[in-house]
């Protein structure tokens, strides 16, 4: 008997893939500079991605240019092109994207 089954679930129902896909694992481990600094990142932040923005955007940007994920445009993935003024970033954290 499956797990589902036993515990009410449809045992006829098919497995839906993740909207985005999956994409491979590091193994050979060509963006862990990235990675550990995001990582760093979020540990000395108390875990507030926000902050750590620019080195997601990082890892991200090394994961396609390896073809460790598809590449897709960076507006795509909530990120915007940089703006040094202060209103412009107040408003991007804020969910407002700024064109």
């Amino acid at each position: 008997m499956s797990a589902g089954g036993a515990f009410g679930g449809n045992r006829g129902a098919r497995p839906v893939p993740p909207e985005k896909g999956v994409f491979p694992l590091d193994h050979l481990h060509l963006c862990d500079l990235e990675k550990k600094e995001y990582i760093g990142c979020l540990k000395t932040s108390g875990h507030k991605s926000e902050i750590c923005r620019s080195f997601s955007k990082k890892y991200l940007e090394c994961r396609m240019a390896k073809n460790l994920m598809a590449k897709q445009d960076m507006q795509e993935l909530g990120f915007w092109k940089e703006d040094n003024s202060e209103v412009s970033k107040e408003e991007n954290m804020n969910g407002r994207i700024k064109g």
